[in-house]
């Protein structure tokens, strides 16, 4: 079968890169990757492999050495000894160069990297931490990829796994360099691939036995609670399920359920003309049974009698079948109108070939069958290793509701991005098992809502639901509140979507990527960055009883930050409790943070290119951030535009779109707004130089100045006035705030709040409530207040 549809691959290296014995082979990739390769027969793989799709690079300075039978190979990240015999640990090792410990940075064949971790392939069951997969970053500086045992490609794109005995490593060496080593993983197994729009919005996923009639009275019931979503998933029992035990189980199938969904077509139809796009879930291990009706095609397709009524067995390994299954039956349903697939194999990494793993052959050629028109790709599925990043998007398994279980996610999450994975979906509220808790469910919306992918998602328990209008006050308005967000989020996340497939750095990365010589990074796990903007700080732990507020143990790197969900302002540089109510969690932005988000405070299903944007401008330092949009096809040019911030001369700068500008807004409503401005004087507005009418609005603690009809070719300026200032947090009101709702004595609330507020130095305040006993978290609540800012007065005018 040839597949014309295939990834682009340049498996074989330049010449140049190669040194070569009678039984080994060291390609050197980059200057801080090598590949070594072993075998007996002397025979060395050249075809591409489910990790190495790329080995064509562009050839790096090195030098060869040879003396008394040892071979050197040097460049300027690391030093490669070899004895140029069977690897073993004392005759092949590698030596980290440049800022790494000489002690911990060499390798040594047979030894464990112990790098900083991966990803794994599901999140099954789990019930808190699981193992992880190796990665390519580790502060040991250096890390493996051990590619002996995966499945090659041909040149007409199909598979085999005839590589049994040889070895095959790739040596990461690039000490702590966490960027360049990801994007050398990327040079050889390939780039991710930009997810469509509509894969940033929010899922809605239930295993439940919807019907027609109820599925579309659910995304009605959304739109009218001003809930957005972007994505309708309909899980297993679309099609038929209960099928005559002869037949088997009625997990497989490909049958539409007519009792439920009388008219398939009219039913994805409607969902599409409520800008919804569509996946079904899929089971294929079953195969085809005599019973669907697509049976008589498929037993056409493969020559065999349909009076028979034998099972048509799931081979994947077999061409014949592979071509069947993607042209009689997913495509006969996609032109009924299914968007993309979820994949849902469960049953183990074994085939008819040794070697080939099914959720590999179905990632990748899913992947690539939907995007055949030329559309951008989409699949849904299990990690299934390294190169996996290639097919987004990641289904993380069904997952325990439990405290534990989401206490885990924002580290596996980061963690992922060590191997590339950038793009995985949790079942965001919990599959099954666990008890019914409103605070989890909402902490875990709203870590969904600073996620790669938001997907709501319940089992098949009918008390297992995430409608947030099925939860009490004050749950429901938080849940509501974090969905819209997650819409207005949409240009930041698409830009974060382009940056991940052009500049090789996920959505969400771990903050070791910020500071890798920092140990305070390596201690924050539930702690990452979110875009090239943002650092969020995910609660999953229950709120004190006493305080009300739940808390996150957080580092702040050195600057300024601001929490732009709440507006305080913190100085960083150091590690400290974050508390946040059930409303919120740490979203914080540093100086110069620009972030673009659709200006609509309610926006709709569909994800478009916004005509009113609103535009996060943080002040303190300067900013440099390009908004990039595009008509959503594979094909279609990027519409650029530069946006700046002047910290010195206190300007905004909205830069004239170019490239693809055919797919931004004609003309534009911008609202530019100032979380935590100490506002003094009314910002000024021109377009393109000229004068130009600004509404300005201020807030609580921001100022917004919005200006009407900008042309997409014009450039827009907001002054501020030189040298603006974060506003000074209200330290008296927020403590008061904090004390009034806690569930502490009277009579201690008073003395603490005299006592923080006093004005005593800050190490006599501190020392004072120190001594009063209080309560961990009740101290911790009140510490952050007072330290937020080193500057802050003890005092100031309570409500």
């Amino acid at each position: 079968m040839n597949f014309p549809y295939q990834l682009q691959s340049r498996p074989v290296a330049d010449p140049a890169s190669v040194v070569t014995g009678e039984r080994y082979r060291i390609t050197v990739l980059t200057d801080g990757l090598v590949r070594l390769e072993y075998a007996d027969n002397g025979v060395f793989e050249d075809r591409a492999s489910t990790f190495a799709v790329n080995r064509h690079l562009p050839v790096p300075d090195f030098r060869v050495l040879e003396a008394g039978g040892h071979l050197e190979i040097v460049t300027s990240r690391f030093r490669l000894t070899y004895d140029q015999g069977p690897f073993t640990t004392s005759g092949l090792s590698l030596a980290v160069q440049g800022g790494v410990s000489a002690y911990h940075s060499v390798w040594r064949y047979g030894q464990e990297a112990r790098d900083l971790g991966g990803t794994a392939r599901t999140l099954d069951e789990a019930d808190g931490p699981v193992p992880l997969e190796p990665g390519v970053v580790s502060r040991k500086g250096f890390a493996v990829v051990d590619d002996s045992h995966s499945f090659l490609f041909d040149d007409n794109g199909w598979v085999t796994a005839d590589n049994i005995n040889r070895t095959d490593l790739y040596v990461f060496a690039y000490g702590h360099d966490y960027a360049a080593a990801l994007a050398a993983f990327y040079a050889v197994s390939g780039r991710t691939p930009v997810l469509p729009r509509f894969a940033l919005g929010n899922w809605w996923s239930r295993h439940h036995q919807y019907t027609a009639e109820s599925y579309l009275a659910l995304i009605a019931r959304f739109r009218s609670e001003g809930i957005p979503l972007s994505v309708g998933v309909v899980d297993m029992d679309w099609h038929l399920v209960d099928v005559d035990p002869a037949h088997g189980s009625g997990w497989t199938g490909y049958t539409w359920n007519r009792d439920l969904f009388p008219d398939p077509e009219k039913f994805l139809d409607e969902l599409h003309e409520s800008g919804l796009r569509v996946t079904l879930n899929v089971h294929p291990a079953d195969g085809v049974r005599s019973f669907e009706e697509a049976y008589p095609a498929m037993t056409a397709a493969l020559g065999r009698d349909p009076a028979l009524a034998e099972p048509i067995a799931f081979d994947v390994t077999d061409r014949g079948f592979l071509a069947a299954y993607f042209e009689v039956l997913h495509r006969r349903l996609e032109a009924g109108g299914v968007d993309f697939w979820w994949l849902d194999w469960q049953s183990g990494p074994y085939s008819r070939v040794r070697g080939i793993d099914p959720l590999w052959m179905l990632n990748h050629f899913h992947y690539l069958d939907n995007g055949r028109d030329g559309r951008r790709a989409l699949t849904f599925s299990r990690y299934a290793g390294p190169g996996s990043h290639r097919y987004p998007v990641g289904f993380s398994g069904d997952t325990v509701i439990s405290w534990a279980s989401l206490a885990f996610q924002p580290h596996f999450t980061a963690t992922a991005a060590n191997i590339g994975y950038g793009w995985w979906s949790h079942d965001i509220g919990g599959h099954f098992f666990g008890a019914r808790d409103d605070e989890l469910a909402t902490r875990w919306m709203q870590l969904g809502t600073f996620s790669p992918i938001m997907r709501l998602h319940s089992g098949k328990n009918p008390f297992v639901t995430k409608e947030p209008w099925a939860f009490p006050a004050p749950a429901q308005e938080v849940m509501t509140s974090f969905l819209r967000l997650r819409h207005r989020l949409v240009p930041y996340l698409h830009t974060m979507n382009h940056r991940a497939a052009t500049d090789g750095l996920p959505l969400v990365l771990p903050m070791y990527y910020h500071s890798p010589k920092a140990d305070e990074a390596y201690q924050v796990p539930n702690q990452y960055q979110f875009g090239t903007e943002l650092v969020v700080a995910a609660i999953t732990e229950p709120a004190d009883l006493r305080t009300g507020l739940a808390r996150v143990k957080a580092w702040l790197p050195e600057g300024t930050w601001v929490d732009v969900l709440t507006d305080m302002v913190y100085d960083g540089g150091r590690t400290m409790y974050l508390h946040r109510d059930l409303t919120t969690i740490p979203v914080l932005a540093a100086g110069g943070a620009i972030v673009p988000m659709d200006g609509r405070a309610f926006p709709g299903n569909e994800l478009v290119n916004p005509a009113h944007l609103e535009l996060l401008v943080v002040v303190g330092a300067d900013g440099d951030f390009e908004l990039l949009e595009d008509d959503d096809t594979a094909t279609g040019p990027l519409g650029r535009t530069r946006i700046t911030y002047d910290q010195d001369s206190g300007a905004v700068v909205i830069g004239p779109a170019h490239g693809g500008v055919d797919a931004v807004p004609a003309t534009r409503r911008w609202t530019v707004t100032f979380p935590a401005l100490d506002a003094i004087v009314d910002p000024v507005a021109t377009a393109d130089g000229a004068p130009t009418l600004a509404r300005i609005d201020r807030e609580g603690t921001r100022t917004s100045v919005t200006v009407e009809d900008v042309p997409a070719t014009a450039a827009l300026r907001i002054d501020l006035g030189g040298c603006p200032r974060l506003r000074r947090n209200d330290v008296a009101e927020r403590l008061f705030t904090m004390l009034d709702r806690a569930q502490i004595e009277y009579r201690q609330k008073t003395r603490v709040l005299d006592c923080a507020t006093s004005a005593h130095s800050l190490a006599v305040r501190l020392s004072g409530l120190q001594a009063m006993g209080l309560a961990d978290e009740v101290f911790t609540a009140v510490g952050e207040i007072l330290l937020a800012k080193a500057d802050e007065p003890p005092r100031s005018e309570l409500t």
